[in-house]
């Protein structure tokens, strides 16, 4: 089965080939963090993490980087509010924003470079701009001329002359920045310092950079000059996304990235999300007041990535329900493994990861593979837990189920698998004691116990561990990322 994906630059579906065989190097524009992360950096955050998780699940070794613009405007204007620091802000919300990622089971990202932390590598290729007259210096700015990179405008379909034509009336030529520009849709590469502005020094003057030269830096030097996939919010496509390319294409002549990839934006109520409007709604907000957080995965993924969403009380009740029936599946194991006499060895997983012997799997596949459509491969997992929720129901009821024990620890085993893939996991009170007294710490203290049994090939010693573990009511899964349990 092959992988087709939307390509925002081409504007068509196209096969996902890679760099190097089986590995992906991803960038995804990140945040910039000068509040709390609200639904839109919810969506966008779950899809790419989704998006990494099936690649990896399709066997791709995955290089996943995503950056925090920690210097702008905003961050500046929130700390003069707050009497504070932009370093301060920055980092009181870079805290915040693992916090609430936490909750909504994001992976975390192989590196998080800051604009901050990337100073010289801005400068560089600021310099290397200006050496191939892409960019000049004016008055301590310096600004990229957009006319002299003659693909401008190719990933959001944009013409220079109609920008001007349609902005002809709007331009006011006494705006000092506008004064200093040959061209009205140049765009600052370093901006001269401000008074009681941080800043730093530079063959320019002291100053700080352009928001769209960072994330151009940040991926040359992370991933190198070319990747594999570029990603963020359809919003970013211009202007960021686009200078991003006037930028680095300018410098290296190589594509800056071989498939753009863009998420479609969150309305609230059929509206903008908007302070103004008042329906801005943070993610701590949402799951402080009790929406579960798989549920909110759900939400999201039950619609197609590139298109918009609607996020309305029945949308969020349909995805609590939807998710209410996934976990219900999720937990069959826990419930009802002892009285299935099911022995919890690795076979049954074994099987389930099989696309050749796992028709689920195969038609999980065959859904996602057309441009990472989640919400198709979705009808799998509610096929499975509908199916063990039934089977649970006649178990309880009837002393014993329609179909064999092995079928159904086959068809758990694969739900688990997928939904892992998806990101959605039943939440498990963490300090919740057996009746022998384990909590999760001493869980996995003797998970690692097993696995170093397992490395020595001390294999009656894992076996042990597991009947020990699972005697008192926690079941071992065994995937590609390591040993998971669950709780009875």
């Amino acid at each position: 089965m092959t992988l087709t994906v939307y390509n925002s630059l081409t504007r068509r579906l196209e096969a996902f080939t890679t760099l190097e065989p089986q590995k992906v190097k991803m960038y995804y524009c990140g945040v910039t963090v000068y509040d709390y992360c609200h639904l839109g950096h919810a969506r966008a955050c779950i899809v790419w993490d989704v998006v990494r998780r099936y690649l990896e699940f399709s066997g791709y070794q995955v290089r996943y980087v995503q950056n925090f613009t920690d210097v702008d405007d905003k961050i500046l204007n929130r700390a003069r509010v707050e009497h504070s620091s932009m370093e301060a802000v920055a980092e009181r919300y870079i805290q915040a924003y693992f916090e609430d990622m936490a909750r909504l089971n994001v992976k975390e990202a192989d590196e998080y470079p800051r604009a901050t932390q990337t100073m010289d590598g801005i400068k560089r290729l600021i310099h290397e701009l200006e050496n191939k007259s892409y960019a000049y210096p004016s008055n301590g700015d310096v600004y990229y001329a957009v006319q002299k990179f003659d693909q401008y405008g190719k990933l959001s379909g944009r013409k220079l002359e109609d920008m001007q034509a349609g902005a002809s009336e709007r331009v006011n030529v006494e705006d000092p920045e506008y004064q200093k520009k040959r061209y009205p849709f140049d765009f600052a590469l370093w901006k001269a310092a401000k008074p009681e502005e941080p800043s730093w020094d530079s063959p320019w003057g002291k100053g700080r950079p352009g928001w769209h030269i960072e994330c151009s830096a940040m991926v040359r030097e992370r991933l190198g000059e070319t990747i594999d996939i570029h990603a963020g919010g359809a919003d970013l496509i211009f202007p960021h996304h686009e200078n991003e390319i006037a930028q680095s294409e300018a410098v290296t002549g190589k594509p800056l990235a071989n498939y753009w990839l863009h998420n479609g934006m969150v309305k609230v109520e059929g509206e903008k999300m908007s302070k103004s409007l008042g329906n801005f709604i943070t993610i701590r907000e949402l799951l402080d007041q009790g929406v579960d957080p798989m549920a909110v995965r759900l939400f999201v993924l039950m619609a197609q990535y590139r298109k918009p969403i609607d996020f309305t009380s029945e949308a969020i009740e349909a995805a609590t329900n939807g998710w209410n029936t996934i976990q219900e599946g999720l937990v069959f194991g826990n419930k009802y493994g002892e009285k299935l006499n099911w022995d919890n060895e690795n076979r049954a997983l074994a099987i389930a990861q099989n696309p050749i012997q796992n028709s689920y799997i195969f038609r999980f596949r065959e859904a996602v593979n057309n441009d990472f459509n989640f919400s198709s491969g979705l009808t799998v997992l509610f096929e499975l837990a509908k199916e063990l929720g039934k089977e649970g129901n006649i178990l309880v009821h009837q002393g014993k189920t329609e179909t064999a024990s092995e079928e159904l620890q086959k068809m758990w085993h694969t739900l688990v698998t997928l939904a892992d893939v998806l990101g959605l996991e039943a939440q498990i009170e963490s300090q919740t004691l057996t009746n022998d007294g384990l909590n999760e710490e001493k869980i996995k203290e003797k998970i690692q116990q097993r696995q170093e049994a397992r490395i020595a090939k001390n294999f009656a010693e894992s076996d042990r561990i597991r009947d020990e573990l699972q005697a008192q009511g926690i079941t071992l899964i065994d995937s590609r990322e390591g040993t998971k349990w669950h709780r009875s």
